[in-house]
C-alpha cells in the first residue's frame, strides 16, 4: 500500500512531490550534522573497547540509544506534506505511531502511552518548578571533587587520568569550600566521606523541591528528560537538548580535579579565586542558555498531557 499522495501536482512548474521530499530531507540531514559526529565517534570508541571520559557519559550515563538519536522525526502537532513513498526517504517514520491522510504525515496523539504520560506529568512539574525559582550559583562545580573526597588515585572513577592535585591537597580544598549539591543524581555519586559536607541532603523524592537552573546536572538532564518524551517532542528538541548536555558536559569537566589537557580540555582552576569566578561565568551563560530549551520542553510535555483523558499523578519516570 504506498504512502505516497499525488505525485503529479506542479505548482508554477515545480514538482511538488520534490519539494516535499527536498524539506524532509533537509531537515534530517541537519539534525544529523548536529548529533551524528558525537554519536558516531561514541560508537567507533565502543568497538575499540576505548574510553573517552567527557563525551561517554552522554551515552552511558543517558542511555538514550545513538541510532535514535541520529534520526530526525516531526513533533507531535506538526504536520508535513510528504508526497513520495517513506521507504524512499526516511524509512523509520513507518514505525512511528503516525497518522497519513491529505497528503501529510503526522504523529497519531491516540497513542500517547501511559508511561508518556507519567513522564509528561513529572518534566511538567520538575519545569514549572525550576523556572519558578532563582538559580543558584554558588556551588563552583564542587560535586566532581566530592566524588573523588578521600580516595585514592586508583579508587577514582576515570582510571588513566592523573588528578591536578595530590589526595591531600585535594581533601585540603574541598573541606575549605562551602559544598551546595542541590542535585540527587550527583549527590549520590558523593564519597561517603563527602555527603555530610553537603549543605543539601537531595533525594530521589525531594528533587521537584530542591532542583533549580543554575545547576549543570539539571541543565544537562534536559536531554534526558526530552529522550523520555520521544518521539513526541520532535528530533530537533532533543538536538536542542544534546548539545546543551554536551556544553555542561565539557564545563563539569574542565573543572574537574582531572587532568584533561591531552584531550584538549584547559582546566578551570576552581582551586583558585579566580578559577571560581571564571567558572560562575560559564556556569551563568550555560543556565541562560537552558532556558528556552526548558520552555520548549515545557511546552512538548503541556501538549503531550492535552491528549490525555484523565489526571495522572505527576511520579518519577
Amino acid at each position: 500500500m504506498s504512502l505516497s499522495g499525488p505525485s503529479s501536482v506542479k505548482q508554477q512548474g515545480v514538482n511538488r512531490s520534490e519539494l516535499d521530499r527536498a524539506n524532509w530531507i533537509t531537515r534530517a540531514s541537519f539534525h544529523r550534522g548536529r548529533v551524528e559526529p558525537f554519536a558516531q565517534a561514541f560508537l567507533d570508541r565502543r568497538s575499540r573497547h576505548q574510553r573517552h571520559p567527557v563525551h561517554d557519559f552522554l551515552f552511558t550515563y543517558y542511555p538514550f540509544p545513538p541510532g535514535k538519536l541520529v534520526r530526525w522525526v516531526p513533533a507531535l502537532g506538526e504536520k508535513e506534506p510528504f508526497t513520495v513513498e517513506l521507504d524512499e526517504a526516511l524509512p523509520w517514520l513507518r514505525d512511528l505511531p503516525h497518522q497519513f491522510g491529505d497528503g501529510c504525515f503526522q504523529l497519531d496523539g491516540a497513542q500517547i502511552s501511559p508511561a508518556t504520560f507519567r513522564a509528561g506529568a513529572f518534566i511538567q512539574s520538575l519545569c514549572l518548578g525550576i523556572l519558578g525559582r532563582p538559580p543558584r550559583f554558588s556551588c563552583f562545580g564542587l560535586h566532581e571533587w566530592a566524588m573523588v573526597y578521600r580516595q585514592t588515585p586508583d579508587e577514582v572513577r576515570h582510571q588513566g587520568w592523573n588528578l591536578r592535585l595530590p589526595v591531600n591537597e585535594l581533601a585540603a580544598f574541598v573541606e575549605s569550600q562551602l559544598v551546595c549539591c542541590t542535585h540527587f543524581d550527583a549527590f549520590r555519586f558523593f564519597t561517603a566521606e563527602a555527603r555530610p559536607l553537603n549543605t543539601f541532603q537531595p533525594t530521589l523524592e525531594s528533587r521537584l523541591e530542591l532542583e533549580q537552573s543554575g545547576c549543570l546536572h539539571a541543565n544537562m538532564d534536559l536531554y534526558k528528560w526530552a529522550g523520555k518524551l520521544w518521539p513526541w517532542a520532535g528530533a530537533e528538541l532533543l538536538a536542542d537538548a544534546f548539545e546543551l548536555a554536551t556544553a555542561g558536559r565539557e564545563l563539569d569537566m574542565r573543572a574537574s580535579p582531572y587532568d584533561l589537557e591531552a584531550l584538549g580540555y584547559e582546566p578551570i582552576r576552581i582551586e583558585t579565586p579566580e578559577g571560581r569566578e571564571h567558572y560562575r561565568q560559564e556556569q551563568q551563560a550555560l543556565q541562560e542558555r537552558s532556558v528556552p530549551v526548558r520552555n520548549k520542553l515545557l511546552a512538548a510535555a503541556n501538549l503531550i498531557l492535552s491528549y490525555q483523558s484523565h489526571e495522572s499523578t505527576p511520579a518519577v519516570p
